[in-house]
């Protein structure tokens, strides 16, 4: 028997934010650059998107799929050599979906200095079942204070995008209404 409140029949328990937060790390190699002799930003990319989907698959249960990715910024140039730890947490879930923060760090492998800062991203991803249709997910409990400002940050880009969604799409209807064919 266990004192911890059990969901609603039905209804999947929540997990806190710390059951599916992640780190990768990857040193950066000489095929991981782009014509400027720095890491190439879809290489960054790429571990962000992995380690993203890592958590979103942990937090989940099952698999999920990346639906979009918001606001990847680049704060610093990586060089070969760099020690790269991508760290990744479960800011916020709908009943499909999750928002997935991200923060790129980068150390040099062969100093003792701190790693700093050199990117950022949101991710939203869907859970999805064995057919690819949306499945349910379990609500993301915050933790600490940290995490609760996430989850209300999470909550004010969700509110954006789906602006930003209705807006587009109402323009395009208005276009077409005009007979604009764009």
């Amino acid at each position: 028997m266990t004192d911890q409140p059990q969901p609603p029949e039905g209804e999947i328990p929540g997990k806190p934010t710390s059951a599916s937060r992640t780190t990768l790390s990857h040193i950066m190699t000489g095929n991981d650059t782009n014509l400027l002799g720095t890491v190439h930003g879809g290489v960054i990319m790429k571990l962000v998107d992995d380690a993203a989907g890592a958590v979103a698959g942990r937090h989940s249960g099952g698999p999920a799929v990346t639906a979009s990715m918001d606001e990847m910024v680049f704060l610093e140039p990586v060089r070969v050599g760099d020690l790269v730890h991508v760290r990744a947490q479960v800011n916020w879930t709908g009943r499909s979906s999750m928002e997935v923060g991200v923060r790129v760090m980068a150390e040099r492998w062969n100093e003792s200095t701190p790693a700093q800062q050199v990117g950022s991203a949101y991710l939203v991803f869907a859970a999805v079942d064995e057919d690819g249709k949306p499945r349910r997910v379990p609500q993301v409990v915050p933790e600490t204070e940290r995490d609760k400002r996430r989850y209300q940050e999470a909550q004010i880009r969700r509110t954006h995008r789906l602006a930003r969604r209705r807006a587009i799409k109402e323009l395009r209807e208005q276009r077409a209404a005009e007979g604009i064919d764009d």
